[in-house]
């Protein structure tokens, strides 16, 4: 299973964004790593700013390059503007959905609970985290699984709703109604400079 395993906070402190999940060090360091994080930076490239964002939607939405490459690919493909069409493919990644719904804190623990078996597409267990939904999908929690603490956990604690899905947590499931729009889509990603990076 393809995962970034190194430090996380040092990611978080270089986009300045808490990429996975709520982080205490963006506070007491709000400035780069490294040995020269503090002192002022000259000025970046083209190629380093549209690379910076593509590593950022990587690590957000938990992918290695290989994996990001393709669905890029997928998305140009498709009609429609490329950027957009990527945001919408990740959003609809099955790991990123469970998230959503709040049945995972993070994305890594719903990518967990999806790898454990916990979930279930259209009343079949999906245990690939890559997955990609259509529109009309069920996703919900396996009936053996909701006795998780860190899901019944999740859903009484997690409150927001996005207009591309319909969640019931009484019953720990959801239904995946359509491909968000762009101006749905909360992430600070700009994915015109990730189509300029690719289309070199």
């Amino acid at each position: 299973m393809a995962r970034y395993r190194g430090p996380k906070q040092k990611i978080a402190r270089r986009f300045k964004e808490p990429l996975f999940g709520p982080s205490k060090s963006l506070e007491r360091k709000p400035y780069p790593p490294g040995q020269h994080g503090r002192t002022r930076r000259r000025r970046e490239s083209e190629y380093a700013v549209q690379l910076k964002e593509k590593q950022k939607a990587k690590y957000t939405y938990g992918m290695l390059e290989r994996q990001f490459r393709n669905l890029f690919e997928k998305a140009a493909r498709k009609k429609g503007v490329t950027g957009e069409n990527l945001l919408r493919f990740l959003e609809a990644r099955l790991d990123n959905t469970v998230f959503r719904f709040g049945f995972g804190a993070t994305r890594r623990q719903a990518r967990q609970f999806v790898n454990h078996g916990h979930i279930m597409v259209n009343d079949q267990v999906v245990s690939i985290p890559s997955f990609l939904l259509r529109p009309g999908d069920i996703v919900a929690v396996r009936p053996k699984s909701r006795r998780v603490s860190a899901i019944q956990e999740n859903v009484q604690r997690h409150r927001r709703s996005f207009p591309w899905l319909e969640v019931d947590r009484k019953q720990m499931k959801g239904k995946f109604l359509d491909y968000p729009n762009r101006e749905d889509i909360p992430e600070n990603i700009r994915e015109q400079l990730i189509v300029e990076l690719y289309s070199k």
